[in-house]
């Protein structure tokens, strides 16, 4: 095999769930492209991994300081949403039911992973809530044992905010499923049948 379509197959490997003959398959589609298309994919990936933000105020990909959904004045800004990761945010926006602020923890605490709780973006949620706008939180992460224990955290570090409402979405979600690959109908019924958790 040409030294040069062992490279691309190697760095293609990198990306989780490709195996050899998938970077192999992506290595011969990216040879038939045009060199243009190719040098503005390799500038975008380039340019998305180096110039890439994350929102000030929920922790979101941003491209400034703050996030469009932060700015966006016509959102509920007394309703947060927390979810564990960037793809979860945009699996509940595809459904176009949710129309109040997010904050992405960055994760769920594992400790099998190394990942506790000062490893998450939860004194970030807590620094919003002491501003008294916000009166509901909505958890809305994994039913994973390790989404639970995150739950079973936040409960306890929301307690301290006693006016706060704080609901977790409806478990209609099957316990283990990552919130990422739900159906947009599967999460609209879990958030407009939220309940509310004791603290």
């Amino acid at each position: 095999m040409s030294r040069l379509l062992d490279n691309v197959c190697s760095e293609l490997q990198r990306l989780p769930g490709i195996g050899r003959r998938t970077a192999l398959r992506l290595a011969m589609h990216i040879l038939k492209m045009e060199p243009e298309t190719v040098d503005s994919l390799a500038t975008s990936i380039a340019s998305f991994r180096h110039d890439i933000r994350y929102c000030r105020c929920c922790n979101n990909l941003s491209d400034s300081e703050l996030c469009p959904i932060c700015t966006d004045t016509r959102r509920d800004r007394s309703l947060v949403c927390v979810v564990e990761q960037v793809q979860d945010l945009m699996s509940i926006e595809n459904t176009g039911q949710y129309h109040g602020l997010y904050h992405v923890l960055g994760g769920v605490i594992s400790p099998m992973q190394g990942i506790g709780p000062s490893d998450l973006k939860i004194d970030l949620l807590c620094d919003k809530l002491l501003t008294g706008e916000i009166k509901e939180v909505i958890i809305a992460i994994s039913t994973s044992v390790e989404g639970e224990t995150t739950l079973f955290y936040l409960l306890s570090r929301l307690k301290a905010f006693p006016d706060v409402k704080v609901t977790t979405i409806a478990r209609g979600i099957g316990f283990g499923d990552e919130l990422e690959y739900v159906d947009e109908l599967t999460i609209t019924h879990a958030l407009l049948n939220r309940r509310e958790v004791a603290k």
